[in-house]
């Protein structure tokens, strides 16, 4: 009987020191965050400055509203249906006329994973398709990106992963997946720094 009442006082005093959100302890950083960032009402200074006069749609993924570049306006040739008049297998075929990206080569994925077909429809070329079928507008490409980078996705949605144009300041604005990366082929090319240093290449040797 002693010992259980001497346990019992244990674990009350436990859980006495350790929940202290009065004197601003928490159990998490996520927690402490969001305790804290509803003292935060933001400031006067506004991302339109730098947003500059890049068209933006306003986009709601979750609990995180804000700016992402307009895309269909940055496609020289959409609607693609001004071109794609006829389906896929007919135009292929044709020696004559316009070939605009018959020769793309898809370096996204391995081939038996992932082909054209994947995010294009053959029977909507205005629109993407998702792999479960459903039409995705090209200026929410992203939610086709998120299908297989989900991690990515979740990064990019809190403003860990990719650029956001003028920081922190309200409106949020940011850029997508398709704005730092080509979608056919998505790996960053290696590049050499913008001042070739001969200097060290002479000390390597």
């Amino acid at each position: 009987m002693i010992k259980s009442k001497i346990l019992y006082v244990a674990v009350l005093l436990f859980c006495l020191c350790a929940c202290k959100h009065e004197k601003g302890e928490y159990h998490s950083l996520r927690e402490k965050i969001e305790a804290e960032g509803k003292k935060y009402h933001g400031t006067d200074i506004s991302s339109e400055a730098y947003i500059g006069d890049i068209e933006t749609v306003v986009i709601t993924e979750g609990d995180d509203t804000f700016l992402i570049p307009e895309r269909k306006g940055q496609i020289k040739s959409y609607a693609c249906t001004e071109c794609h008049s006829k389906p896929l297998a007919g135009m292929q075929h044709t020696i004559t006329g316009q070939r605009a990206h018959w020769d793309i080569t898809l370096g996204h994925a391995d081939e038996n994973a992932m082909n054209c077909a994947t995010c294009h429809n053959g029977n909507d070329m205005d629109n993407l398709n998702s792999l479960t079928g459903n039409t995705v507008d090209f200026n929410t490409s992203y939610r086709l990106c998120s299908q297989c980078h989900a991690p990515q996705f979740e990064d990019w949605k809190g403003g860990a992963h990719g650029k956001n144009i003028g920081g922190w300041a309200r409106p949020r604005a940011a850029m997508t997946c398709v704005n730092c990366h080509d979608p056919h082929r998505p790996g960053i090319p290696s590049k050499w720094p913008v001042r070739f240093n001969t200097q060290k290449v002479r000390e390597r040797e």
